[in-house]
C-alpha cells in the first residue's frame, strides 16, 4: 500500500473488541495491544491514512469493564468511521450456545449509543482537519440526499459531494477543494476535471 500508486490510502481493520477476554472467545487470535500496535505501524507507514473498522457491541459475556475496554482503543485508534453491530446470534456458531451468558437488550443499546458517541466525535474530527485540503476525487453520480449536487470519493474513500454544472459522469476524475465536513461525509468545491470517465457509456438495447 506505501509503495504502489494505484493502491489507495484506506485500509479496513476490523477490531470487534478492545477487551482481550472477549478477543479470545470470538477466537480473533490476537490482543488489543497488537492490534493498536499493527494500526499505529501502518499510519507510520503509509501517509495520509484512512482506517475504518468493524465492532461488535454485546458479545456473550461481555461486562461493562470489557466494554470500557473497548471505548478506550477506539479513542487511541481515532478511526475514521465504523461498521457497528449489536451482537445476534448465528446459528451454527459458539457463540449462539451461550445463551445464559446473552447480554440483555437493554444494555446492550446503551453500550452502542455510547460507543456511536465516541465514534463520532473522532470521525468529525478527523474530518474538519481536511478543510482547506484539495482532493483527488473519482465522481460516482449524483447525490442521493444532496439535490443538485455530485457524489465523489476520495482516495481515503470519503464521500464528498460538491456543485458541479451540467453534472459529471460516474468515473470522472477531478479535483476539488474541501470546504465543510460531517461526521459521515465532506463538503467540496470543484477545481477542475482531471480525467474523463475510462469506461464506455451503456447503451440500452430494445428488442423490437
Amino acid at each position: 500500500m506505501a509503495t504502489v500508486p494505484e493502491v489507495c490510502e484506506h485500509l479496513h481493520l476490523p477490531l470487534q473488541s478492545g477487551s482481550d477476554r472477549i478477543l479470545a472467545a470470538m477466537h480473533r487470535g490476537y490482543t488489543a495491544e497488537r492490534y493498536l500496535e499493527r494500526l499505529h505501524a501502518a499510519r507510520a507507514g503509509i501517509e495520509d491514512l484512512a482506517i475504518t473498522t468493524d465492532l461488535i457491541v454485546g458479545f456473550p459475556g461481555e461486562t461493562e469493564d470489557d466494554f470500557e475496554r473497548t471505548l478506550e482503543v477506539v479513542a487511541e485508534a481515532g478511526y475514521d468511521a465504523a461498521y457497528c453491530f449489536v451482537y445476534s446470534p448465528r446459528e451454527g456458531t459458539e457463540a449462539a450456545g451461550m445463551v445464559d451468558q446473552f447480554v440483555d437488550h437493554s444494555v446492550c443499546v446503551d453500550r452502542f449509543e455510547r460507543l456511536q458517541r465516541v465514534l463520532r466525535r473522532s470521525a468529525t474530527l478527523t474530518h474538519k482537519s481536511r478543510i482547506g485540503r484539495i482532493e483527488e476525487v473519482v465522481v460516482e453520480g449524483p447525490a442521493k440526499r444532496e439535490p443538485g449536487q455530485i457524489t465523489a470519493r476520495t482516495r481515503q474513500n470519503k464521500l464528498v459531494h460538491f456543485s458541479a454544472a451540467g453534472g459529471l459522469r460516474a468515473g470522472t476524475y477531478a479535483d476539488v477543494r474541501i470546504v465543510g465536513a460531517a461526521t459521515h461525509y465532506l463538503h467540496g468545491e470543484l477545481l477542475e476535471v482531471t480525467a474523463p470517465p475510462r469506461h464506455r457509456r451503456r447503451i440500452p438495447v430494445v428488442s423490437a
